[in-house]
């Protein structure tokens, strides 16, 4: 039995499609888990103080993994490591296991330098941070950060352990890692809060950041790679790897930045605010991780070598190919998603202390997001499209505008809510919350899709203009899977307003069923208008189905590339 589970965790995997669906169904096994932990959150809590005080916790921990962690970025070590490797048969893996224990050591060192410096200077940032909570609620927040420092550190090392599992093609482990993470969250949820309180809720976090990084243990023990504390350092070689992972740092960090900024706004809203603000950007991270981030890092690897060997053409072709599979799967999501936004949340979070007030604001909120769910999926591959072409600045620059977009936004329209009752009475007519209490939440979202489709605006022109793409390709997608979603649309909604007439929809299992019969219905609908059309993309997947997926090459993304809260 032990050699059965060691033997799959060594599973050794070697196409885009057949690793984007490999790392979707990792991303979907995560995300199911991540929504049944933000179910018990939600039906523990409700939308109130103590979850927002709990949601405050992670951004200090969150930043210093951005700016420490993403040192140990897999996108930038695993070529590295991989040149190491191949550069020598007799001594490769020695230099390559020298070359990660250099990163460990400086990373440790100035991990525990930072935790220490933060530990102590926690309840003077928490005023930045929060500054609308009382001082009762502060002064919580300041304990569970400090439990939650230790996050940052077992992620760093697990990102670093991740690079080595990669490279040796043991994608399946790796895979694991985001499962046993929110596996511990939910063990802090069910066994160390009824012991420890809020509290208690933290060790779970710090429980499931180690058995991210423990996962793997096995794996590179066995490979012979795990590194070691050293003395003798290669600063000239260290120096590259921090200049090559600055830019994501930069990028990563400004995007924390703004949503810290937004937060803070909603620290001065109603208690619950920050909560709302949470789930329902929890819930449009699910196509997120699922379409995005897996088309996006299964394109990385065969892209870099496309440029590296100087074929633009080709490389243009392949990024193009790519963004049009993302715009296949993400238009017909984003409608499903406003269709039955309600159906979702009411069965998601729908239980226990998360009233109807609550499940309202987390309706329209996750409208909103989902607005900018198509740029967020785009951007995952455009931001690597520079990465493999060695050009990190400009999707950096377009990140830093666009977080101080989100900033800048987010006030304005805080302030012309509060100002303008003209403004306010229309956002809640269109977003059907008239009467609900605290719809101030609203302009929070509604900030960071703006700021997000700027992004996308911006790095599109970028790339068009550098590599001359005017993808006919691409318009074509867009033209088909616009239409295949109106029609998915039509009908889902349909579904849903007849169901009512024919049986009472007034408990879970039925709101579900609802939501899944009418989603049925318009996926159905939606394959057969592509079919029509004779769908390129459609063809592909489907014959790509038919393939092995075991025989795909790709680069998981670290834990820094997905919100993992």
């Amino acid at each position: 039995m032990v050699r059965r589970i060691l033997n799959l965790l060594n599973w050794e995997i070697s196409g885009l499609h057949e690793a984007a669906f490999l790392l979707g169904l990792s991303a979907f096994s995560s995300q199911i888990l991540a929504l049944f932990r933000d179910r018990l959150l939600a039906g523990t809590f409700g939308a109130g103080r103590e979850l927002d005080i709990y949601y405050a916790s992670f951004r200090i921990p969150d930043l210093l993994f951005i700016s420490v962690g993403s040192f140990l970025a897999v996108t930038v070590i695993i070529p590295l490591l991989i040149s190491k490797i191949e550069e020598s048969e007799k001594d490769g893996i020695e230099k390559a296991r020298m070359f990660l224990s250099e990163i460990m050591t400086v990373f440790s060192f100035v991990m525990v330098v930072f935790c220490l410096v933060i530990y102590f200077s926690l309840p003077y940032i928490s005023e930045w941070i929060v500054p609308g909570f009382d001082i009762e609620s502060k002064n919580i927040m300041v304990e569970m950060s400090r439990i939650l420092l230790l996050s940052p550190f077992f992620l760093g090392l697990s990102n670093l352990l991740g690079s080595v599992t990669q490279s040796f093609r043991k994608f399946f482990v790796y895979a694991l890692s985001p499962v046993f993470y929110n596996i511990g969250i939910i063990s802090g949820i069910l066994f160390f809060y009824p012991n420890y309180g809020l509290k208690g809720l933290a060790y779970g976090v710090a429980f499931g950041a180690f058995m991210h990084f423990a996962i793997q243990l096995p794996v590179v023990l066995k490979i012979g790679m795990f590194p070691f504390f050293t003395s003798n350092i290669n600063w000239k070689e260290l120096k590259s790897v921090f200049l090559l992972s600055l830019p994501r740092t930069l990028a990563l960090g400004s995007n924390q930045l703004a949503v810290m900024f937004l937060l803070a706004l909603g620290s001065f809203m109603k208690p619950g605010s920050i909560s709302i603000f949470n789930f329902s950007y929890n819930l449009q991270s699910v196509p997120l991780a699922i379409i995005g981030v897996s088309y996006s890092v299964a394109a990385l690897p065969e892209m870099s070598r496309i440029f590296s060997r100087k074929k633009i053409e080709e490389f243009v072709s392949y990024v193009e190919n790519a963004l049009s599979h993302i715009l296949f799967w993400s238009v017909p999501v984003t409608v499903l998603f406003l269709v039955l936004r309600a159906q979702i949340v009411r069965t998601i979070l729908g239980s226990g202390r998360f009233d109807w007030n609550d499940t309202r604001l987390t309706i329209a909120a996750l409208a909103i997001f989902s607005f900018s769910v198509i740029a967020q999926n785009l951007i995952q591959l455009l931001d690597r499209v520079y990465y493999a072409t060695g050009n990190t600045r400009k999707p950096v620059i377009t990140k830093i505008i666009s977080s101080l977009i989100i900033m800048i936004t987010g006030q304005i329209m805080v302030l012309s809510y509060n100002s303008s009752e003209i403004f306010k009475n229309a956002l809640e007519f269109i977003f059907r919350v008239e009467g609900v209490n605290g719809t101030e939440i609203l302009m929070l979202p509604l900030a960071f899709s703006l700021g997000t489709l700027f992004n996308l605006f911006a790095l599109y022109l970028l790339f068009s203009y550098d590599f001359n793409s005017a993808s006919h390709k691409i318009n074509k997608t867009l033209v088909h899977s616009s239409i295949a979603s109106v029609a998915l649309g039509i009908v889902s909604y349909i579904l849903l307003k007849t169901m009512p007439l024919f049986f009472v929809i007034n408990t879970l299992p039925l709101i579900f069923l609802q939501g899944l019969l009418a989603g049925i219905g318009g996926i159905i609908t939606a394959f057969f208008v592509l079919k029509l059309f004779k769908s390129r993309e459609l063809f592909e997947i489907s014959r790509s189905f038919k393939q092995k997926f075991w025989k795909t090459e790709t680069i998981i993304p670290g834990p820094e590339e997905a919100d993992i809260q």
